[in-house]
């Protein structure tokens, strides 16, 4: 397994691992805080939500095999080349466990908060349905032909799908109801953030090592944060450009309308007791 050329280059990588991981492990926070203070679900697209699980449940299975399995590794070498590094850092991993935890808590919030007339869909519904029993079926064929790293390129793939088709419903759903309310963009801000300190971390490693594979050995890290990045500046523009007059005039009457009622408060007349 090659080694670190330049100590500069080993401390970078490190760094943007690390950034990149904080960014898009505290990304999760906003919604969920959100969706606290509000008590209410509505404008957070569940699609989104269970189309996120699977996502990241996926890039878990991918991560942590990649990451402690010495079978997987030696397979991943003897493709790519026994000079290589393994494209999965420690970052990785503990950002793949804490994704699958939050994003589970925020599908709990669903549970508990009002949620108005929004459901699953049933198109999320049968697509989540058709992905996992094929990768159920994929690892029953891994196992009897010990294709290790072809199963957990499955995993990987299935991620990257999940990457390009979850952010859609709740573009969608912007677009329909002509606002962002309830979707945090502090979620979307620090998302892009962990996207492009990402790309910086790959690169790091790929200067080191004078080789470009770690960006095709890895196909799916790369498009995650391709992806992401392109959703994240849609997400912006809808924010901060088509709807921020709609989003003003939403937070602007819930402030009247709390204002109103304080004031309705202290002037009414205290009520007689009748002792």
């Amino acid at each position: 397994m090659a080694s670190w050329h330049s100590t500069p280059l080993e401390v970078a990588y490190q760094v943007f691992g690390w950034i990149a991981f904080f960014s898009w492990s505290i990304s999760f926070y906003p919604q969920v805080i959100l969706n606290y203070r509000r008590k209410s679900v509505v404008g957070l697209n569940f699609d989104f939500l269970v189309l996120n699980l699977t996502k990241h449940s996926s890039y878990l299975v991918y991560n942590v095999s990649l990451f402690f399995s010495p079978v997987v590794q030696k397979q991943y070498l003897n493709k790519f080349g026994k000079d290589k590094m393994i494209p999965v850092a420690a970052n990785d991993v503990a950002f793949s466990i804490h994704a699958v935890l939050i994003t589970a808590f925020t599908l709990f919030q669903v549970i508990i908060y009002d949620r108005g007339n929004q459901r699953v869909s049933k198109i999320c519904i049968l697509i989540t349905m058709a992905i996992w029993i094929s990768a159920a079926i994929c690892a029953f064929v891994a196992i009897s032909r010990h294709s290790w790293l072809w199963i957990i390129t499955v995993f990987n793939t299935i991620q990257v799908i999940m990457t390009v088709i979850k952010y859609i419903p709740q573009v969608v759903m912007n677009f329909r109801r002509k606002s962002t309310e309830g979707w945090s963009i502090g979620n979307i801000l620090l998302d892009m953030l962990g996207g492009v300190t990402n790309y910086a971390q790959m690169a790091m490693q790929s200067i080191d090592q004078s080789s470009w594979e770690n960006f095709y050995g890895n196909i799916g890290k790369t498009l995650l944060s391709l992806v992401s990045i392109f959703f994240d500046l849609v997400f912006i523009f809808q924010h901060y450009v088509i709807y921020p007059s709609k989003n003003q005039k939403t937070a602007s009457k819930a402030d009247v309308n709390g204002a109103v009622l304080l004031a309705t408060n202290f002037s009414e007349p205290p009520q007689s007791v009748n002792v």
